[in-house]
């Protein structure tokens, strides 16, 4: 296609290879912010001039895009998949993905980020506002600025533009991400966990359905001669839809039979925070059903445990403690017992048993013992039933069990994503070991 004049409508792009070819071009940019060079630091016009997603010169986006990427690098996902499977229920999902972020990154009253923050987001991109909104929103990026500004200096605060611009951008398209999901499982979660639910949401139903890309001169992108000016409309939803209906003789779309989802973008404006995204969002999925945390934890163990007779009997090195299959098994097992026993205690008022366990730190003869198929069927047997018991229990909680326990300690949620985290670790620490034993009696 060539376009002798910018034209009025932007170019729509439906097709996979196409799509991929525009979001990995790097002389496309995403479409500027209008001009706000007199808005004052503090303002919205300031941020949305500020950030990387509404920078249109090529040079200052990859500076701003450096900033941001440098942000969500320190995020451990699986502390924040674990800090969202805890939150309680009933609040803003929306409130509750910044208010985690917040925490995480340090910034002082994370709640009173939280809020500025979903003030901000009615805004930000670029939707009109009323002038209460308007005044509001100004108020509330003045707000982020004086929490996420680190130091004084123009440079630190394009920096801190690129905090805030990280907070509002997860505000929005996390929480949709998780209603996507939740309309996707009507019943709940699916057996094969949150992360295959999300995967497939993202490519059915993403968040993000469209991406626009401006030409900043004439360029040459796949199929596309676009001029200066032109701006070019990735439509997400009909690009991952097109491989499937497409022509598989056509070399193009062959090379994308299994295509990744574009909500999160590609190329040199991917955005940074994609796995803390998902696990966000992974986390408030599983929130909602505790009890399938602990159960789904303990059919991940046994996934793995069923290619540990396959072990060469030699520990395991991680952090600064070794495993074997049969201490996985044992720390698997103590810890749904020892947490199943706080839980029991706080219930009925009474203090938990205190903690004498020797754990990781002791490797015993009986952990160092070959893994037999028999010893698979016994951690089966033993682990299934402790699963059960964990669902059973939790079930019969209502939220406010859940969410305000009695007696000191972690909320029930919480304790219940603690032990399936726990669950992950200890049997991640051994891994994959090869092939399944008796895959067709596998759980």
């Amino acid at each position: 296609m060539t376009i002798s004049d910018p034209p009025i409508h932007p170019s729509r792009v439906t097709a996979y290879a196409d799509a991929r070819a525009v979001l990995d071009q790097p002389l496309l940019v995403p479409e500027p912010a209008a001009d706000a060079a007199d808005a004052p630091a503090g303002s919205l016009a300031w941020l949305r001039a500020s950030v990387a997603r509404f920078t249109g010169d090529a040079q200052t986006h990859a500076r701003r895009h450096a900033h941001a990427k440098a942000e969500p690098a320190g995020l451990d996902p699986r502390e924040l998949r674990r800090a969202a499977a805890g939150s309680a229920v009933g609040a803003d999902d929306r409130h509750t993905v910044v208010r985690i972020l917040a925490e995480e990154l340090g910034l002082p009253g994370p709640n009173a980020v939280a809020d500025a923050v979903v003030t901000v987001s009615a805004g930000y991109f670029g939707d009109e506002l009323t002038p209460s909104q308007a005044k509001a929103a100004d108020e509330a990026v003045a707000s982020l600025l004086a929490r996420t500004a680190r130091k004084d200096g123009v440079g630190d605060l394009e920096a801190a533009a690129q905090r805030i611009g990280l907070l509002v951008q997860a505000c929005d398209a996390t929480a949709r991400l998780v209603e996507h999901a939740r309309r996707a499982a009507l019943g709940g979660l699916p057996p094969s966990s949150a992360d295959v639910l999300l995967a497939e949401v993202l490519r059915q139903d993403p968040p993000v359905t469209a991406l626009r890309r401006r030409a900043p001169a004439d360029v040459r992108v796949g199929g596309l001669d676009l001029r200066a000016g032109e701006v070019v409309l990735v439509d997400v939803t009909a690009a991952q839809h097109a491989p499937a209906g497409g022509d598989r003789s056509d070399p193009d779309i062959g090379a994308h039979d299994d295509p990744a989802p574009l909500a999160f973008g590609a190329g040199p404006h991917r955005c940074p925070g994609q796995a803390q995204a998902l696990a966000l969002a992974a986390g408030l999925l599983e929130r909602d059903d505790p009890a399938a945390q602990v159960t789904e934890a303990v059919a991940r163990v046994l996934d793995l445990a069923a290619t540990w007779t396959a072990w060469d009997g030699q520990p395991q090195a991680v952090d600064d403690r070794v495993y074997t299959p049969h201490k996985a098994i044992r720390r698997v097992a103590d810890h749904l017992v020892d947490h199943l026993a706080e839980l029991e205690a706080r219930l009925a008022g009474q203090e938990p048993q205190p903690d004498h366990w020797h754990a990781s730190a002791t490797t015993t003869p009986a952990d160092l013992a070959p893994f037999t198929t028999a010893d698979l069927d016994e951690a089966r047997s033993r682990l299934v039933r402790l699963g059960r018991i964990w669902a059973d229990r939790l079930g019969a909680l209502s939220d406010a069990q859940l969410d305000r326990s009695p007696g000191p300690g972690w909320s029930f949620r919480l304790l219940a994503a603690h032990v399936a985290g726990s669950l992950d670790y200890y049997a991640g620490a051994v891994g994959h070991l090869g092939a399944a034993a008796n895959p067709e009696e596998q759980i």
